[in-house]
């Protein structure tokens, strides 16, 4: 396992500014984290429903190692909390999932969602302004006709660079419960929203009407034995997708077969262990994100305790189980009361498919090496993220004696949570979003 090291002077703090106490207010807390195609941007959504686009610098002679380092960019409001008076319902302005599309002009596009509304949106820069126009002075007030003399021909004039963020698509009124994944098609022309219960596939350009594409809704609610998790299409063949339960299990889904995939082309499911069969055993077997591989090969699934790699022509077995935080397992009883056990960590790959990483509790966060079978403990914090600075492993002690460099079981902190991460597509670096701060990892050996 490569070593990572701190290549930012400072961690971000997009998403509002921390109080002399150390608290937080709750619309600030990052919800999402996503690279675009290139890796030059990197966005991040908030509970307060706000986008923060971070850019990356370029490289210049006097500072070469100054290449990688992320500045603010452009930010602007995404969502706005709304209320539903048919249903008496506050509709929440978080930012749920963030997906870029390819960079096709001069312009960055990104779908943004909240529980309800997908919006998409352009990024664009401006640095021209015109000037000298006949019906309007330069405020933009409206000339009186009578006063006008001369026939003026508008010039374009150098302005200071504005980024400018427009919605030019609002996906509404589509679902009737939490859109949990958006997932952009490898056609560019489509992209499907998921919630718990149906999956739905829009064209970019028609905002009015999406084609239901998968419905597990029963016709007596009081049959719903599991629900949607996460969606994503395959990364090649725009006729795939893959979703995964509540139940643990994995649906490969090929809209070539039929208009409704109600019938899976693939099931991919592992059977309970009875040894560790408890309480808990239907909670922790939920899924909470599912992510093809770059190649197309393979599926990561994330669980409460574990990640699994999937291959697709295996669907009896994971082949590759690792154990995020194994010694949680005896904490499931106090997990459960604080509501912790409901927490929803994402998964992403490398660039490579060769490294995954998770996050865990106290702003942990977990890599595995897949070649190797390598793995390590990393820490987000302040404390020991000092400049270009190297990250030392971190280890948990389950019982017995405590070496000086491990941490406690009973002392691990399980308000401080890494659910959200990102990795960059061909470079090591990363994004961990702790709470309201942004982490920012390059490799050492870049």
């Amino acid at each position: 396992m490569k070593c990572f090291s701190r290549y930012l002077p400072y961690l971000f703090r997009p998403h509002g500014a921390l109080c002399s106490a150390g608290c937080h207010a709750e619309a600030d807390i990052i919800s999402t984290v996503e690279f675009n195609h290139t890796g030059e941007l990197l966005a991040t959504g908030d509970k307060g429903g706000r986008v923060v686009i971070f850019q990356r610098e370029q490289e210049s002679k006097n500072q070469p190692h100054r290449r990688g380092e992320y500045n603010v960019y452009s930010t602007f409001q995404s969502h706005e909390p709304e209320f539903d008076y048919l249903k008496s319902l506050e509709i929440e302005e978080k930012i749920n999932k963030i997906r870029w599309l390819p960079q096709q002009n001069a312009a960055y596009f990104l779908l943004s969602t909240n529980d309800k509304t997908v919006k998409l949106w352009k990024v664009s820069e401006r640095d021209k302004r015109p000037e000298g126009y006949n019906l309007k002075d330069e405020d933009g007030r409206l000339r009186d006709p009578s006063m006008i003399t001369v026939l003026r021909v508008p010039v374009l004039r150098p302005m200071d660079l504005m980024v400018e963020a427009t919605p030019r698509r609002v996906f509404a009124n589509a679902h009737t419960y939490h859109i949990n994944s958006i997932s952009v098609n490898s056609d560019y022309e489509t992209y499907m929203s998921a919630d718990d219960l149906r999956i739905n596939l829009w064209n970019f350009e028609i905002t009015n009407q999406s084609f239901n594409i998968v419905d597990i809704k029963p016709a007596n609610m009081e049959e719903l034995t599991e629900v949607i998790t996460a969606a994503e299409f395959h990364p090649h063949h725009c006729n795939t997708f893959v979703y995964s339960s509540s139940k643990g299990t994995i649906r490969l889904c090929d809209m070539r077969a039929a208009a409704l995939c109600d019938r899976h082309a693939k099931f991919f499911e592992e059977p309970e262990d009875p040894s560790n069969r408890s309480f808990f055993s239907e909670i922790i077997s939920s899924i909470s994100d599912v992510k093809f591989s770059h190649s197309g090969r393979y599926i990561m699934t994330r669980d409460y305790l574990t990640v699994k790699v999937w291959d697709l022509n295996m669907e009896n077995r994971p082949i590759e189980t690792y154990q995020v935080h194994d010694y949680l397992r005896s904490k499931l009883c106090s997990l459960y009361e604080n509501d912790c056990i409901f927490d929803k960590f994402e998964c992403v790959w490398n660039g490579s498919d060769s490294v995954i990483m998770t996050g865990s509790y106290n702003n942990f966060f977990r890599m595995f090496d897949r070649n190797t079978k390598r793995d390590v403990t990393l820490e987000a914090s302040r404390e020991n993220s000092k400049p270009r600075a190297i990250l030392k492993p971190r280890k948990v002690c389950v019982g017995g004696k405590r070496r000086k460099d491990e941490i406690s079981v009973d002392s691990l902190d399980f308000s401080k949570k890494i659910l959200h991460t990102a990795w960059h597509p061909s470079e090591n670096i990363i994004a961990v979003a702790a709470t309201n701060n942004l982490y920012i990892f390059q490799d050492k050996v870049n």
